[in-house]
């Protein structure tokens, strides 16, 4: 199996060049694409004169996470492709256990290996840590990471478990159910489509899962800074997407309108700390989620009532650690 690795890239010369050499490095075999967001600076050029076996997908037009990527996996043809940050170092080997979990399990359609944080190795990433999870209101967080608080890895998260949601920092996916899911949704734009796309993948009956004997270490940020308002507008937004898309229990209206009120508490918070652009943010990514209403609501057709892989063993991540001052996975979950 020849796994297509599809790095998104705009305006990210400097990425490319001190992340680049080590994906080429540590694929061989592997077919490498560079999927080109319209960039203004050099970035192709030093492609084409440095690793000429790169292959460019040039796009017209910066069509965002969600977009850059549907367009760019028209012209992949793999059996199995990767969706890959600009901003990752890979390590040796790391497709070989990959490769072996999709040829062994043919309902496995997602993937995500054990993220690590490249200027300490020794802690999880913020962006996928040991893999994802949604509490009952559809709040994401990880194995190893819960809001700002990264754990050490010490091995705790090395078994190969099943996940809500898969990081989009390093994403394998099935080309065949990406395809017939007709990828990420647009009007995402970016951040929480891959939370989307797995809550899709699921409702069709594939898995997503977590590879530990697979690592990678992501700068994280490389594109928006997780202290940019838009980087807040667009988690905020999104994830009330997420919950009128995908949550059909009885429950959603409730589940929204708590949403609605726990946000407002955010946006408090945020003026309270003199992060008054933060506060703008949440107050425009309510209007434009009540402004895009009328287009996000027909998407909830699906085809079964999964709601969450974890079983719900969390209601509300919010409260389990700023009140409960729960602070691991393993205490949140009740597993210790």
């Amino acid at each position: 199996m020849k796994i297509g690795i599809v790095i998104l890239n705009w305006n990210g010369v400097d990425l490319l060049n001190r992340f680049l050499p080590s994906v080429v490095e540590c694929s061989s075999g592997h077919d490498i694409y560079v999927a080109d967001n319209a960039s203004t600076d050099s970035s192709r050029k030093w492609i084409q004169d440095h690793y000429p076996t790169v292959q460019i997908i040039a796009m017209n037009k910066n069509r965002g996470y969600a977009g850059g990527y549907n367009e760019a996996l028209k012209h992949v043809k793999n059996e199995v492709v990767c969706l890959l940050n600009s901003d990752v170092e890979v390590t040796p080997e790391w497709l070989t256990p990959i490769v072996k979990r999709f040829q062994g399990e043919l309902k496995l359609a997602v993937l995500q290996p054990k993220l690590l944080d490249l200027k300490r190795p020794e802690y999880f990433e913020y962006a996928g840590a040991a893999g994802g999870f949604l509490d009952r209101l559809a709040y994401p967080y990880c194995r190893g990471r819960i809001f700002t608080t990264l754990e050490k890895d010490q091995g705790q998260y090395d078994d190969a478990i099943d996940l809500d949601w898969a990081s989009g920092a390093c994403f394998f996916i099935r080309k065949t159910v990406f395809d017939e899911l007709r990828g990420f949704d647009v009007d995402y734009f970016a951040h929480q489509e891959e939370i989307d796309l797995c809550w899709r993948v699921r409702k069709i009956g594939y898995r997503v899962g977590y590879e530990p004997k697979s690592s990678i270490l992501h700068l994280g940020g490389g594109t928006l800074k997780n202290h940019n308002p838009k980087k807040t507008f667009y988690n905020f937004r999104n994830s009330l997407y997420n919950i009128v898309k995908n949550d059909e229990s009885n429950l959603m209206l409730a589940i929204l309108l708590l949403r609605m009120v726990l946000d407002g508490v955010a946006a408090l918070k945020f003026l309270i700390e003199g992060n008054g652009s933060h506060f703008i943010a949440v107050i425009k990514a309510h209007i434009s989620f009540y402004s895009n209403l009328s287009i996000i609501w027909p998407k909830r057709n699906s085809r079964s009532k999964i709601i969450y892989q974890n079983n719900q063993r969390v209601f509300s991540i919010i409260y389990q650690y700023f009140v409960l001052n729960r602070r691991t996975f393993h205490k949140t979950s009740g597993t210790s």
